[in-house]
Formats: structure tokens, C-alpha cells, sequence
């Protein structure tokens, strides 16, 4: 409800002495968590001359790519599941009390304290990295249970903050369900799943508030004049859902919210077509789930996301690791973006639905579309060139118009 989304909110703002003496980056920003809105005309333009026809209206990207802590989408719910356990534990103990400067739980007692606890997560990247950097600043053990899609420098990433990483020749979903069962037998572990917490959901769905304060700052009004057209990349669902719930509920009903998931992995999508939820896999539709998208690597979706977006969410399609790549280096070539290819999925639904509409749907004419860019800021330099280099050729071999589209 929206006073749960108030009470994560108003959470995050206790928080924000002690994230800000945690994070010098944060300090500009008085310990808040948030990314920039960028508009993008330059982008939009690219994307009209590869379709062959002008993108309606005016685009924006949300840069959760560049969200400080953990560089994607997941520093905004992991990061506040994080800050739930550590508020409960330290108030069990006494040594956090309403009013207190949030501060105190930096302290060597509470580092003490937090040492006692450990965290554990199933994740295919962005996901542990946010969960294992909090955690570990705060002083708790972090083990995080890493699938076979998982980037090596991510995994690197982790264990240079002091997180375990378990590594599984399997996919995401048997990490994830390894994960709980070992962190069942383990005293004092809690286990932060991403397909049932209702935690990390409303981490995510603080940022349509927060979204809101950003256009008005910027003067833009939505309405029915102007809707607002959200693309989301989707993994699990919960990062997307959570988002997508507190956009609506900030916007109401002129805003409208898409998901993107890779074709060989689209686990909401399949969730939401049968009715199944989390009943169904991609497997059990004959799809593999191998995507380079490893942030949407993903074949059976979150049950909670599931029933949230049967009401909220708008529409879905899937986007090929093709265009995904081709679509990263675009952005970067026409924009000065740096993104995972997972994180350029959002700009693949936009081009879908633009073309939907212009086979026949007759919708406003002046839409605000806004691409949330869900992660890519603390991708190593090598990785990066090599992204964009395969991105070139890929969009040179389809005939993307990667240069034609600057």
C-alpha cells in the first residue's frame, strides 16, 4: 500500500548519516541513493532512423546504471533489505533506539554485533554485489550463491568486499533454491530471496516517488496529453515490479509500464500469458534461458511479482541478445551511455511497442518515454570495450544502422 512504500521510504531517510559516512560518493547527496534523469534526444533520434520512422514524443532514461554503491537497479532493493535487517537487529539488541542518529550503528559495538548475523542470497550478478557490499560494510558475513551465468568480474568484485561466493553449475533458480535450504541449517543467517521478499520489492518501488520529484524539478507535467511509457528490463521480477508498482501509484493512470526479457529467458512473461506465476519455466515451454543478458538470466519468475503486475503492468515483450547488444552500443555511440547488454533491454521494448503503434494502435501522440537503464556502472574497462566492440559488429551485421542511426 502506499504507507508501506511511505514507512520504506521514511526508512531510507534515517539511514541516510550513516550510508553517507559509509559511501563518500554519497555525500553530495546526503546519503541518498538515487540516479540522475537524463534526457535523451540524440538517442531518440538514432532509434527513429532504425526503424525507419521518428519515435513519438520525448525520451528519457532513468540511469539507475549509475545508482552509486553496486552501479545497477539492485542497490535500491538490496541495498534496503540490507538496512531492514540491520534496523531489526540493532533495535532487538538495544543498541539502536527511535531517534538515535543512525550513525551509532557504525559503531565498534554494533560492527561487533553485526559480525554475529550473516546474509545469504542467490543472484546471477547485480543482485549479491548490492547485498554483499552493504552487508559487508555494516559488518555482517555475506555468502552469496552465484549461477552459472554470473560474470567472473563479479564475482571477483564480491570477494575483494569479503563475501563468500558459492558458485553452481546450475541456473538461477536452483542458486537461489540451494541458497535458502543451506541457509535454513545456518544459526543466525537470513536468507534474502528475490522471489518472495516484500522487502527488496518496496526498496524498488521508492523510486517512483522519488521519480515524480525529478520531473517536476524539470517542470514536466504527465497526463493524458502526455502519458508516461516506462520499459523496464525483467529478470526475476521483483526489481521491475517494485519500480513499475511505485510508478503507478505516483502517476496514476496515465502512466503505463512494459517489461523487456531476453527471449531465451522470458520467465514473467510466461508467468503472466498462462496464469501460472511462478508455477512455469521456460524450460517447461521448451526455451533454454542461456542469455548474455546474465542480470535477466532467468527462467522461472518471482510468484510475488507475479501477482502484483497481473493489475499493474501494461504489456511485455522479449529481446533478442542480438539487439541487445547492437542497442548497447548505440547508446554509447549516440549517447555517452555505459551499459550491460541487460541493462539496454528497456530500449528494445521501446522500439517494439513504437512499432506496434504504428501499425494501427492510435495512442497519444506526444508520449514521455523513459528507458530505465538497470545496470552497467561498475563494468571493468576490458569488459566494456569488449561489449562495445561486439555490439559494433553485431550491429553492423544486422544491418542496425549503427552509424547511420548517429
Amino acid at each position: 500500500s502506499p504507507a508501506d512504500i511511505a514507512d520504506a521510504s521514511a526508512r531510507l531517510c534515517r539511514f541516510k548519516p550513516c550510508l553517507a559516512e559509509l559511501f563518500p560518493e554519497l555525500r553530495p547527496l546526503g546519503g541518498i541513493i538515487e540516479s540522475p534523469l537524463l534526457p535523451a534526444p540524440v538517442l531518440q533520434h538514432a532509434l527513429g532512423n532504425v526503424l525507419g520512422f521518428p519515435v513519438r514524443g520525448s525520451l528519457f532514461m532513468k540511469l539507475d546504471s549509475e545508482l552509486p554503491v553496486s552501479g545497477s537497479i539492485k542497490a535500491r532493493g538490496g541495498v534496503y533489505e540490507v538496512l531492514v535487517h540491520a534496523e531489526r537487529i540493532a533495535l532487538a539488541a538495544g543498541l539502536l533506539h527511535p531517534g538515535d542518529n543512525y550513525r551509532v550503528l557504525l559503531s565498534p559495538p554494533a560492527r561487533a554485533l553485526f559480525s554475529r548475523y550473516s546474509l545469504s542470497v542467490g543472484s546471477t550478478g547485480n543482485l549479491g554485489l548490492s547485498i554483499g557490499i552493504m552487508g559487508r560494510k555494516l559488518g555482517f558475513s555475506v555468502t552469496v550463491h552465484m549461477s552459472h551465468d554470473a560474470k567472473q568480474w563479479k564475482k571477483e568484485r564480491l570477494r575483494a568486499h569479503g563475501a563468500e561466493v558459492v558458485e553452481h553449475r546450475d541456473d538461477y533458480g536452483n542458486a537461489v533454491r540451494e541458497g535458502r535450504e543451506r541457509a535454513a541449517r545456518t544459526p543466525n543467517c537470513c536468507f534474502i530471496d528475490d522471489e518472495r521478499s516484500r522487502n527488496l520489492f518496496l526498496g524498488y518501488a521508492v523510486a517512483g516517488e522519488r521519480l515524480k520529484r525529478q520531473f517536476d524539478a524539470l517542470g514536466i507535467r504527465v497526463d493524458a496529453e502526455r502519458p508516461l511509457l516506462v520499459y523496464l528490463p525483467c529478470g526475476v521480477g521483483g526489481g521491475p515490479g517494485g519500480v513499475a508498482y511505485g510508478i503507478k501509484l505516483a502517476f496514476g493512470e496515465h502512466s503505463h509500464c512494459y517489461f523487456a526479457e531476453p527471449v531465451c529467458a522470458p520467465a514473467v512473461l510466461l508467468g503472466l500469458m498462462t496464469g501460472m506465476g511462478e508455477g512455469i519455466s521456460a524450460e517447461d515451454a521448451g526455451i533454454h534461458g542461456a542469455t548474455l543478458a546474465d542480470g535477466l538470466a532467468v527462467r522461472r519468475p518471482s510468484g510475488l511479482a507475479c501477482e502484483a503486475m497481473r493489475v499493474w503492468l501494461d504489456g511485455a515483450c522479449t529481446v533478442s541478445d542480438e539487439r541487445l547488444l547492437a542497442l548497447t552500443a548505440l547508446a554509447a555511440r549516440a549517447q555517452g551511455l555505459r551499459l550491460e547488454p541487460a541493462g539496454a533491454a528497456g530500449l528494445g521494448a521501446l522500439m517494439a511497442f513504437e512499432q506496434e503503434e504504428r501499425e494501427g494502435r492510435k495512442n497519444a501522440k506526444n508520449p514521455i518515454h523513459l528507458v530505465w537503464a538497470t545496470g552497467g556502472g561498475m563494468l571493468p574497462d576490458e569488459e566494456w570495450e569488449a561489449c562495445l566492440k561486439q555490439g559494433e559488429a553485431v550491429g553492423g551485421r544486422l544491418g542496425f544502422g549503427i552509424e547511420n542511426g548517429l
